[in-house]
């Protein structure tokens, strides 16, 4: 089962990311994604085998943005494509049968480019527009999560993202999306795992009243 928040790595330097991946772990993070751009292959596989040691120390799940590779010799959880360039069925084929990948999607033809590649979640993105990235595909807001989830009528779990805060959860999850990744507003306060955590349980409790 895919764990309903995802915490994704942020800081200015590698360092600050393994920082931030203990804070969010001590905090009651049950899976964390380690994100970072523009470092060379030799050095994400030395962040990588780190995150590794402190993830598997509080039993927390890590899934490495792209490096599908690196994530077989670490042993990570899994791995998350985030662009096309990375294709699902070769990241499959490739990582250990219970290694997990996630992909991003911005429409509903992504998505079902993504269920007929068999991945195990699907990241819709993003919720709403990010302040520090220029050329983002347009934000979905509720209406985009829902018309998309309605369309897909998918058991793959389908993840929001995209500046979530926790005054977003109920609403986002009446969409029938079943769980969120955030950044930023973790990173600025790691005590928010708390809440979001209280708030996703709480939809998983009312579902299952409705279930009997």
């Amino acid at each position: 089962m895919i764990p309903k928040l995802h915490y994704i790595s942020q800081g200015n330097s590698p360092k600050e990311h393994l920082e931030n991946i203990q804070k969010a772990c001590s905090a009651g993070a049950e899976l964390v994604q380690l994100h970072i751009n523009a470092i060379s292959e030799k050095k994400y596989l030395k962040l990588a085998l780190e995150a590794r040691e402190i993830t598997s120390h509080f039993q927390t799940r890590l899934i490495l943005s792209n490096h599908y590779k690196i994530a077989k010799e670490v042993k990570a959880d899994g791995v998350h494509l985030e662009n096309k360039d990375f294709c699902a069925t070769t990241a499959l084929e490739h990582l250990y049968t219970w290694q997990i990948v996630g992909g991003t999607a911005n429409t509903l033809k992504d998505c079902k480019a993504l269920i007929s590649k068999k991945v195990d979640y699907i990241t819709l993105s993003p919720f709403r527009d990010t302040k520090n990235q220029d050329n983002l595909p347009t934000a979905l807001g509720l209406n985009g999560f829902s018309l998309i989830v309605e369309a897909l009528k998918t058991e793959t779990p389908i993840i929001g993202a995209g500046e979530i805060t926790t005054e977003d959860v109920t609403a986002i999850l009446e969409t029938g999306v079943s769980g969120i990744a955030v950044s930023d507003e973790i990173s600025s306060n790691f005590d928010t795992i708390k809440k979001f955590n209280q708030l996703l349980s709480a939809s998983s409790t009312e579902e299952q009243r409705h279930t009997f």
